[in-house]
């Protein structure tokens, strides 16, 4: 375990990564006997000082939730960051990439919460009444430590690599339609590069959010109505460049796009 001094250290050099738009060496190579527990004290550290700053949480993000996603980082479990106000853009919005560093793209849904969701026993079905409607979404990765040889400590340290995410397509209520075959085609410059199901996922979608509400429980916390969940990418991630133009087809659910200049 890591003491409260470095701590604050990372976290300091994590909010000057963001700030230069460039990545810190790996913590692991710094901090070999960090744990995920420290990894999490960081991010509450930065979460902390945002919220502080004005800025408004309105959710969360689940990681690497499906087995493509492992495969893709190498990690085998999942983790969660912070969902701020304005991480969220709307379809058809044009992006600002060198916000970013790293900038890739997932295929997800989000999950839109109309009751409090506690643990440590939750299940998909509590998930499921919990839930106001679901909506098709994509995130931005954006990574402020090194890419190459992250592991599960890196990458909840940085916030689980949220950058931001885009909605759109058309919500709906999730009884409305079997969640598990939500399928999408992932396009940059019209060209297919990804395509999944959602039941890639932990076997369901809405596992991913029932793993999030049991896993906060023991830190005290809870997800709550209104909460924004990303529930995790059922495909690898789509490198973007400036000037890329980005189309995800939800089938029956509709629709997202976004450009980055």
């Amino acid at each position: 375990m890591l003491d409260k001094d470095t701590i604050t250290t990372i976290a300091d050099d994590l909010a000057a990564a963001e700030d230069s738009r460039s990545m810190i060496p790996l913590l692991t190579a710094r901090y070999p006997e960090m744990t995920v527990e420290d990894s999490y004290a960081v991010q509450n550290v930065w979460r902390d000082r945002v919220i502080a700053s004005g800025r408004r949480m309105v959710g969360r993000k689940i990681g690497l939730t499906s087995k493509v996603m492992q495969v893709a980082t190498g990690i085998t479990e999942p983790d969660y960051g912070i969902i701020f106000d304005d991480m969220v853009y709307e379809s058809g919005s044009v992006i600002e990439h060198a916000q970013y560093t790293g900038v890739r793209i997932e295929v997800e849904l989000a999950f839109v919460l109309k009751e409090d969701l506690k643990g440590p026993h939750i299940n998909q079905f509590d998930v499921l009444r919990a839930t106001d409607y679901v909506v098709p979404a994509l995130e931005i990765l954006s990574s402020r430590i090194e890419m190459e040889g992250r592991t599960i400590v890196d990458t909840i340290a940085d916030n689980a690599a949220m950058g931001a995410m885009v909605v759109g397509g058309r919500p709906i209520r999730p009884d409305d339609v079997d969640l598990r075959w939500i399928s999408a085609c992932l396009y940059r410059n019209e060209t297919i590069e990804e395509s999944g199901v959602s039941a890639a996922v932990l076997g369901h979608p809405a596992m991913g959010v029932a793993w999030l509400a049991n896993k906060l429980h023991p830190h005290g916390d809870h997800l709550a109505a209104g909460d924004i969940i990303l529930a995790g990418s059922f495909t690898r991630p789509m490198w973007v460049y400036p000037g890329d133009s980005v189309y995800a087809d939800f089938n029956d659910l509709g629709v997202i796009s976004c450009n980055f200049r």
